[in-house]
């Protein structure tokens, strides 16, 4: 009897979801009529300004896609608006390090917070590239390119693998991964972070996979796909000319063209740049009170994106494990949402103001 009684056809369910969902936009549109005479429409704003497509045609932001970044220009226009010209700004999911990199370009220090290994991998690669790279170093990246140094190689390193990207490539292509990695081990420790940063950049390329949302998709030549929804990449790079062209395209910018060299240049001081590496709940409880001049961030999604899948190729090749991956995973979804509460106060209790105010969010208790 108490299954029975406890028990809701779909169509019940269906009807109590409907009704949530309604109630949630009656509370949403009772907020913005709330506040609707605070609301400022920005036109400068648009879609191409604010998020990564920005990044695409700009000097070195371009390196790496990183889908979920914002732009360099938009961080570049809140500084300006807002008078920040000195000081240090902290970004709490700094990501591939956006924000950071374009403040620093002004001159104001700033702090980030990054979880993910393929983040900290990137900005540290791009630190390293704007303080330690030497000419001769860039000469070095030359010679790879126009002789296909790891085609020299006999031997292979093998590629590190998790489940999740078994199959990823094709024979040739592993093979010729495995032996790039070898020829790297041959390279003193800057040319082979920027060498690693390079292959990191084009693994999507060359494999049978796609980012799309929160999941790898699976080209049908990997065996892997199924059915109608199988996608298809169309053409998949090379990998010997998609590894030119990316090192190609990292030496073009750090070298700019003659014609472009200033007659009598000013110095412009870079602003300093440091990174902590961990989930910001345990990092932010840490820093001295009022450090910071402004803080420029965008936090993850608040749909529990799980980004140890979307970027399994790139943790595979930095060498995390299964059982750090599932370590990883959870510290992700700890610092962003997840279907149970978190002893904030614990944390910080600095943070009572804030969790009142957000409790007493009849919208967002609804949702």
């Amino acid at each position: 009897m108490w299954g029975i009684s406890n028990y809701k056809s779909s169509g019940e369910k269906a009807v109590e979801n409907i009704a949530d969902i309604q109630e949630v936009n009656r509370l949403d549109q009772h907020l913005h009529n709330s506040f609707k005479n605070k609301f400022l429409i920005e036109p400068s704003l648009t879609r191409l300004l604010v998020s990564f497509q920005a990044n695409k045609t700009q000097p070195i932001y371009r390196w790496y896609k990183y889908k979920e970044a914002f732009s360099a220009s938009l961080v570049q226009l809140l500084l300006a608006k807002y008078g920040l010209t000195q000081g240090k700004i902290l970004d709490p999911f700094a990501g591939s390090g956006t924000a950071l990199f374009a403040a620093s370009d002004i001159g104001i220090h700033a702090d980030g917070i990054e979880l993910l290994p393929i983040g900290q991998n990137i900005i540290d690669t791009r630190r390293l590239l704007n303080s330690e790279f030497t000419g001769d170093d860039i000469h070095r990246l030359k010679n790879w390119i126009n002789l296909k140094l790891w085609k020299q190689f006999e031997h292979q390193l093998t590629l590190p693998e998790l489940k999740i990207t078994q199959g990823a490539y094709s024979p040739e292509t592993q093979t010729a991964i495995e032996k790039y990695l070898a020829a790297c081990e041959q390279e003193n420790p800057q040319i082979q972070t920027v060498l690693l940063f390079a292959l990191l950049c084009i693994l999507e390329s060359i494999s049978y996979t796609r980012k799309d949302g929160q999941y790898l998709r699976w080209d049908y030549r990997s065996g892997r796909g199924s059915g109608k929804k199988s996608l298809n990449k169309g053409n998949i790079l090379d990998f010997d000319d998609a590894i030119t062209q990316k090192i190609n395209e990292i030496i073009n910018d750090l070298e700019p063209p003659t014609q472009q060299i200033e007659l009598f240049p000013t110095h412009k001081p870079q602003g300093k740049i440091h990174l902590y590496k961990g989930s910001c709940l345990e990092v932010m409880p840490c820093l001295p009170n009022g450090s910071y001049d402004a803080m420029i961030t965008s936090p993850p999604y608040c749909n529990r994106y799980d980004y140890t899948r979307t970027y399994a190729l790139e943790l595979a090749l930095l060498g995390v494990s299964a059982k750090e991956l599932t370590h990883l995973r959870q510290e992700m979804l700890s610092c962003t949402v997840e279907n149970r509460p978190k002893d904030l106060l614990a944390i910080n209790q600095n943070w009572q103001l804030a969790l009142s105010v957000a409790e007493n969010q009849t919208l967002l208790q609804a949702i």
